[in-house]
C-alpha cells in the first residue's frame, strides 16, 4: 500500500461515510491520539539520534513505545497523544502531542477526521484523530515521554490473522490484540488500529467499543 494521494482520498471518502460515536461522561478524563499516516523509513528514529533516513514509499502508521519511567502505562505501545486541555479540541490535542512526542509539527489541514471514542479501563475516553502526515518527515523522540518511534506499514495491520481475540473478564468483552511481526499490540491501542483498518482502509463501519484490554493495560 503506497503513501500517495490515492490512499489519502480513499481514507477521506471512507471517513466521510462513517458516523462517529462519541462516549464519556463526568467520570472519565478526556484524551486524544493521532493516527498519523506517513511513509515508511528505516534507521531514522529508533535511537533518537539524527540518522539519515532510507525512505520507502509504503504507507505506515506512527507508533511509539512509551518511556519506561512513566507512571502510567510504561513501555507500552501507544499512538502519540495525551490529555485534552480545557481550551483544546481533540484535533488540537492530537497535533500538539504529536509535535511534543515525535517532533512532527503539522497544521490543522492535515486532519482527515475522527474514529469512535474508546473508553479505557484506566478511566480515559480516547478520541482517535486520523491525520495525513504524508511523505519524508524525519521524526525525533522526546526522551521524557518516548523510548522509541516505530513506523509500522499499514499492510501489517491487514494480516488475515488479525485481530486476535481472547476471553476477557466479562463474557461479552473479548480482549483484542493486533499482531505485528512476531509480537502483538494490545487494546486500547490495538482496538483503535483495528477500527482504522476496518473503516479507513476496508470501508467497513466496524465498532470496537465492546473490546476489552489485558490486565496490564488497566493501570
Amino acid at each position: 500500500m503506497e503513501c500517495d494521494q490515492t490512499l489519502k482520498q480513499r481514507i477521506e471518502a471512507n471517513l466521510a461515510r462513517f458516523s462517529v460515536e462519541a462516549r464519556g461522561d463526568h467520570r472519565h478524563r478526556s484524551a486524544a491520539v493521532a493516527i498519523a499516516v506517513a511513509d515508511e523509513a528505516y534507521g531514522a528514529e529508533l535511537s533518537g539520534l539524527p540518522v539519515h533516513a532510507q525512505w520507502q514509499t509504503r504507507a505506515a502508521l506512527i507508533l511509539t513505545r512509551r518511556a519506561s519511567h512513566l507512571r502510567n502505562h510504561p513501555g507500552q505501545w501507544a499512538l502519540p497523544g495525551g490529555r485534552i486541555d480545557a481550551d483544546e479540541t481533540p484535533e488540537e490535542t492530537a497535533l500538539r502531542e504529536m509535535a511534543e512526542e515525535v517532533d512532527l509539527a503539522l497544521t490543522a489541514d492535515a486532519v482527515i477526521g475522527r474514529l469512535d471514542d474508546f473508553e479505557t479501563r484506566s478511566g480515559f475516553v480516547i478520541t482517535p484523530v486520523v491525520i495525513w502526515a504524508g511523505p519524508r518527515h524525519t521524526l525525533t523522540r522526546n526522551p521524557g515521554e518516548v523510548d522509541s518511534i516505530h513506523r509500522i506499514p499499514i499492510d501489517e495491520f491487514m494480516r488475515e490473522d488479525a485481530p486476535v481475540l481472547e476471553p476477557g473478564g466479562e463474557r461479552h468483552r473479548p480482549v483484542l490484540r493486533m499482531p505485528v511481526g512476531d509480537s502483538w499490540i494490545a487494546a486500547p491501542t490495538a482496538a483503535l488500529l483495528y477500527q482504522f483498518r476496518e473503516v479507513c482502509i476496508a470501508g467497513r463501519p466496524t465498532r470496537v467499543a465492546h473490546y476489552d484490554q489485558p490486565d496490564f493495560a488497566w493501570r
